[in-house]
């Protein structure tokens, strides 16, 4: 999908949907829209002063012109005092999943003069075009059959002449965003016979010759040689070959890199402690840490900016056989520790701290690791909140915050002397759960016992990372998150 910034009267707009989003308007046209009204013979008027559309925020009202071809669809933001980045994010996300339904191939965004948001022009740029982004995807490569609806070719966003320089500097951030959205989305909704870690690396490997970053892959042999024993014990019952995928951008000179981490379990069965069959084929979703970590590196590719970062994705399948590890087995990990196995379904946190105790070979500045870790997490925050957890509280504040501006929202959970004492284990240094109290807490304080004095923060994306039913602008299935979150943190740092 092709992005644009044009300055031009909105009746002369020549696209299928012309998508028109305002704050509440209080039964009167604004000004602005009087001409475009005049092509639609006054419907515009009607639909305000009956009432039909006031302005509240997920309203929305489909307009036909009374000559000329262009449809306009109003959408209503609310009260100006609320509409947010989000806000905005989320009614480009609208318009064009609806224009996706009407065949619209060209769409135009546009926010009434008169809407008062207080959100800059050029964060207007980013965030449109990043809902854009989100409401267009559709994933339609594995059908034989398709729904015969044309994927929208060109969005622009219609602006003021004295605001188009600004605009399209966001615009920039924006699509760059919504392309590595894009690919973190597909790879989550590959199945697991097609989205192996193999296939993770080959694409890795893409992003390398695409972009020039230094990729390493370590396949099985490589792992053992790096003594890699607690992502291995997970390897052990499956036939796929796992890796352990580092990507390497370098902006930043000599300055400490950033090391972004993310969970690629392909497929997760629980192991020799298998899940439930009901819903299990969600279980390809356990590679959308690393899905975010990889689509954060297209960013990274197409923006440039002026950090240093290090990516890593530990990848396998989690399968039971005669080979898998069992419940109550001891392994030791990368870092020295031995890690009793209680639970096999407790794999992500083993795949982990290799990466984490890897990690430190790279010096980094920082790490942030992103795993779809717990259920617990879903039953403690739902499905509208990030749990966050770390070892120190200024790199915590800068995440959340980060998380705030991508609308991808993070609430910080406590890692207390306490929950260490449910991963106590009679024959090894650490057992690998703790147990349904507390659950993603003890999860990071597993993490959190080899990360050693490493700034170090932690995402579990188990109730963010996928949704089972649709939103306004989001479709249901993959959500891409961590891309957002990730890239609104590397621009910060990079802008230091």
């Amino acid at each position: 999908m092709r992005t644009s910034v044009r300055v031009v009267p909105l009746e002369q707009a020549r696209v299928d949907l012309l998508v028109v989003a305002s704050g509440k308007l209080h039964g009167k046209l604004p000004d602005s829209l009087l001409a475009l009204d005049a092509t639609t013979g006054s419907a515009l008027r009607r639909a305000i002063e009956t009432g039909d559309f006031t302005g509240d925020r997920d309203q929305s009202v489909l307009v036909y012109p009374a000559r000329g071809s262009t449809r306009v669809l109003l959408l209503g933001l609310g009260d100006h005092a609320q509409i947010t980045r989000a806000a905005l994010r989320t009614a480009a996300a609208v318009g064009t999943r609806r224009a996706i339904g009407l065949g619209a191939r060209a769409v135009a965004f546009h926010v009434t003069k008169e809407t008062h948001t207080g959100v800059h022009a050029d964060a207007l740029g980013q965030v449109a075009v990043e809902g854009a982004g989100q409401g267009a995807w559709r994933f339609l490569e594995l059908k034989a059959v398709r729904d015969g609806k044309p994927a929208i070719e060109h969005f622009e966003l219609i602006v003021p002449r004295e605001q188009r320089a600004d605009v399209e500097r966001g615009r920039e951030i924006g699509h760059a965003v919504a392309v590595g959205q894009r690919l973190a989305r597909n790879l989550q909704m590959l199945p697991g016979n097609v989205c192996t870690p193999t296939y993770l690396g080959e694409i890795a490997r893409d992003l390398g010759r695409a972009y020039g970053f230094r990729v390493t892959l370590f396949d099985r042999a490589r792992l053992e040689k790096e003594h890699m024993g607690a992502l291995l014990s997970v390897a052990r019952g499956t036939q796929e070959d796992p890796r352990l995928i580092i990507l390497e951008y370098r902006g930043a000179g000599r300055a400490a890199p950033v090391c972004l981490i993310g969970k690629g379990v392909t497929f997760d069965s629980g192991g020799i402690s298998i899940k439930p069959a009901e819903r299990m084929d969600e279980m390809k979703y356990d590679m959308s840490g690393g899905a975010a970590v990889l689509g954060t590196f297209e960013v990274l590719g197409q923006l440039k900016p002026a950090v240093n970062v290090v990516g890593m994705v530990p990848s396998t399948e989690n399968l039971p056989s005669g080979t898998a590890t069992k419940p109550g087995d001891v392994v030791r990990s990368h870092l020295g520790k031995t890690i009793e196995v209680v639970n096999t379904d407790a794999e992500g946190r083993l795949i982990l701290v290799d990466a984490l105790s890897y990690a430190r070979r790279f010096k980094p500045a920082c790490a942030i690791d992103a795993a779809t870790l717990t259920g617990a997490v879903v039953v403690g925050l739902g499905n509208h909140a990030v749990g966050l957890m770390g070892n120190d509280d200024q790199l915590i504040g800068e995440v959340r915050q980060a998380g705030d501006r991508a609308g991808e929202r993070c609430w910080p959970l406590p890692l207390w002397d306490e929950y260490r004492d449910q991963l106590k284990s009679d024959v090894a240094d650490v057992k690998n759960s703790g147990g349904r109290a507390g659950g993603s807490i003890t999860a990071g304080w597993f993490l959190r016992e080899f990360v050693d004095d490493m700034p170090w923060a932690h995402l579990d994306i188990a109730g963010t990372a996928y949704i089972d039913a649709e939103r306004p602008g989001l479709a249901k299935g993959p959500t891409g998150l961590g891309v957002r979150l990730f890239t609104e943190f590397l621009l910060g740092r990079a802008r230091a």
